[in-house]
């Protein structure tokens, strides 16, 4: 199952081991499924630590070094799709248009404007809603 993991849950997941993000981030990345990221998302993690968490770059670079080899790196693809519409904030729609063009099945997000959407695919889930589905 391919799983793309969205910026915010990165973040979480880097910033906090013990956190839900990062079992569900553990999860998406272990068999039987995929773990996608976004380009985008790699820069805007780079942005947000260098902004809000200089202690943490340390961690950051780990993290991304680590998750490498386990995780597949998509881009964002240019044509653009209907359901994108349902997504208030348009700074979020290449994340989805990047999930439909890898063919994800899950979008794991703590992001409201996704969670709160009417997309039906890929299915859009939290992190906590994640790590409890079989």
């Amino acid at each position: 199952m391919r799983v793309l993991i969205d910026t915010n849950v990165l973040i979480s997941a880097v910033y906090s081991q013990d956190s839900i993000p990062h079992l569900a981030y553990k999860k998406a990345v272990q068999s039987p499924c995929q773990g996608l990221i976004c380009e985008q998302s790699i820069e805007e993690m780079r942005r947000v630590f260098n902004r809000k968490f200089p202690e943490k770059i340390q961690a950051f670079e780990r993290f991304i070094a680590t998750a490498f080899p386990t995780i597949e790196i998509i881009p964002v693809p240019v044509l653009k799709y209907s359901d994108e519409k349902k997504i208030r904030d348009i700074a979020d729609r290449p994340i989805l248009r990047a999930a439909i063009g890898a063919k994800a099945a899950i979008l794991l997000t703590g992001d409201k404007d996704f969670l709160e959407s009417t997309v039906t695919y890929p299915k859009i889930m939290s992190p906590a809603q994640f790590i409890k589905e079989p």
